[in-house]
């Protein structure tokens, strides 16, 4: 739906390819130049975070000094103002950087790049996150592994970006924040749809592990709070009697090695089962061999995380591989002679009734955890093995559809996002022209 400028030349940079003949390609360093000032305490501290630019952190005193006490010197704390482009120097090629909409100051571990000459700051911040420009400051980066990139001022100076007239960086400036903010808004309707996907499969769930199936039988009081009534002739247990459970040792960092025998972590249980695609641990396998097989989880064991802001995610371990048991993760399974079968705990660890119970267990402020003396105490309703297997059967059933449900939204979200990426990069390398768009938006 957008057309390109009538001319175009080679910017003579490989990732630009060609661009508007009367746009300019020039180096970051002719446009920018590196500031190093002393920091004003009464100034806020500023926050960047990756994709998201930077914000304004208010402190009350006491945060402010603890805050600035760890660099134990107020001088290596930077000043910034409005305008300015700050970036962190290990996380700008993952998106760490961003426009100054307000004076305040910065750690030491950011660059602060003020402009020289009249351009837009916003345009730039713009075209630095497009995916071509990233890779660049990737490449320009130095160190040894990803881990350890870290994107210095005189390589970032050395970077070549497209130019445009000043009132075309404003153009298009305008024209991105019309647009971006439709598909934002539009990705805000699937987030929100998949929030009360989840609120209504958690109260289906909850429903179910404590009501029951037939609406018209007996109840009596559970004594539990978070339990309500129940039926009748259902039993209520301690989690701790009618379930098998292990937390993973305290596995140290300088115990994780590149490979040997990998390390299930918090990270790993997600609500769509156990994942290992972007994060993994190891121990070496003569160290799992002698101190820690004991600690192994096994096909069909119930998996629970127990810490951080994703405690309480259940998934079932369903393969063969030989993998540990990390901290924070703790595995279940029922008891041989027990009245629970593995699929309805498996089924009841995700009610709101369990959930509530463990928040009041937990301990910690910073860092909330629970373990297996917690949930030990945790009471559970619990029905006949014969009705126990209705309720999987009937949740299974019903949940797969909010599952469907659920994969749409997330393609949904993710083809937007994918949208929004390709319009801001077309927009800002001169492969679309929207000057008339502007135009008309503004006269509209």
């Amino acid at each position: 739906m957008y057309s390109g400028y009538g001319e175009y030349r080679d910017s003579g940079v490989e990732w630009l390819g060609n661009v508007p003949s009367e746009w300019e390609v020039r180096r970051l360093g002719s446009m920018f130049r590196q500031v190093i000032e002393e920091g004003d305490s009464e100034l806020p501290i500023l926050s960047v975070s990756i994709h998201h630019g930077v914000s304004d952190r208010e402190f009350d005193e006491e945060e402010l000094d603890r805050k600035v006490s760890r660099s134990e010197d107020r001088s290596k704390y930077r000043s910034v103002q409005t305008g300015d482009l700050v970036y962190n120097m290990m996380r700008a090629w993952q998106g760490g950087f961003g426009a100054v909409s307000v004076d305040g100051m910065v750690s030491p571990a950011y660059v602060v790049a003020r402009p020289i000459g009249e351009f837009s700051t916003p345009y730039v911040e713009s075209l630095l996150r497009t995916p071509q420009a990233i890779e660049q400051m990737r490449r320009y980066s130095q160190g040894v592994t990803d881990f350890r990139l870290r994107l210095y001022w005189d390589e970032f100076k050395a970077i070549r970006v497209p130019l445009p007239p000043l009132d075309e960086q404003k153009a298009i400036s305008s024209f991105l924040d019309v647009e971006t903010s439709k598909i934002d808004a539009l990705v805000s309707e699937q987030r929100r749809l998949i929030e009360l996907l989840k609120e209504k499969r958690l109260a289906i769930i909850s429903h179910a592990v404590t009501k029951g199936l037939n609406s018209n039988a007996p109840m009596k009081p559970s004594g539990i709070q978070w339990l309500g009534d129940v039926p009748q002739h259902w039993a209520i247990a301690k989690f701790g009697r009618i379930a098998f459970m292990q937390e993973g040792p305290g596995l140290r960092k300088w115990q994780f090695t590149d490979d040997g025998t990998l390390v299930i972590c918090v990270t790993n249980i997600t609500e769509n089962g156990i994942d290992f695609s972007s994060f993994k641990k190891f121990i070496s396998t003569e160290e799992y061999e002698a101190k820690y097989q004991h600690f192994t989880v096994e096909r069909g064991d119930i998996l629970l995380s127990s810490s951080g802001n994703s405690w309480g995610k259940v998934a079932v371990y369903d393969d063969d591989e030989r993998v540990l048991l990390n901290t924070s993760t703790i595995r279940i399974n029922a008891l041989q002679n027990g009245d629970a079968t593995r699929d309805f705990l498996q089924i009841a660890l995700q009610s709101i009734a369990i959930r509530e119970q463990l928040g009041v267990a937990m301990t910690g402020s910073c860092q909330p955890n629970f373990g297996p003396t917690h949930l030990n105490t945790v009471v559970i309703a619990l029905p006949p093995p014969d009705e126990q297997a209705e309720i999987v059967k009937y949740l299974e059933e019903r949940l797969e559809k909010f599952s469907q449900l659920q994969a749409e939204a997330e393609r949904a979200i993710e083809l937007l996002q994918e949208r929004r990426t390709a319009l801001i990069s077309a927009a800002v390398t001169g492969k679309i022209d929207v000057r008339d768009f502007v135009s008309e938006e503004a006269a509209a």
